[in-house]
């Protein structure tokens, strides 16, 4: 087929008033309608982004979540974190930090 005969089978296609609406139709809902296509998008990948934050927080919950119950178990537990964490100490101590790089 050559280009003048697409053409002429393309025409009274284009023609067509049922086919001017549906184009005209479809370009509404994907470009100008409150909910289009490209906000639609931008939400999926929103809330696919907030959905990887939650399981990272939901991960960091539990993980402290742990932490908390074992320094509730025992003082010895909770003295070691204060002063790790704290660098607290006992009155007749002296504390060295020693930083590895």
């Amino acid at each position: 087929m050559n280009r003048a005969e697409i053409i002429k089978k393309i025409k009274p296609l284009v023609r067509n008033k049922y086919f001017i609406a549906t184009a005209a139709f479809i370009i509404w809902l994907s470009v100008f309608d409150e909910n289009n296509l490209i906000k639609r998008n931008k939400l999926s990948s929103r809330i696919e982004k907030q959905q990887k934050e939650q399981q990272h927080f939901n991960l960091e919950i539990e993980q402290n979540t742990r932490k908390m119950k074992e320094l509730r178990s025992s003082k010895e537990n909770l003295e070691k974190f204060a002063r790790e964490e704290y660098l607290m100490k006992k009155k007749d101590e002296v504390i060295f930090v020693i930083k590895e790089e």
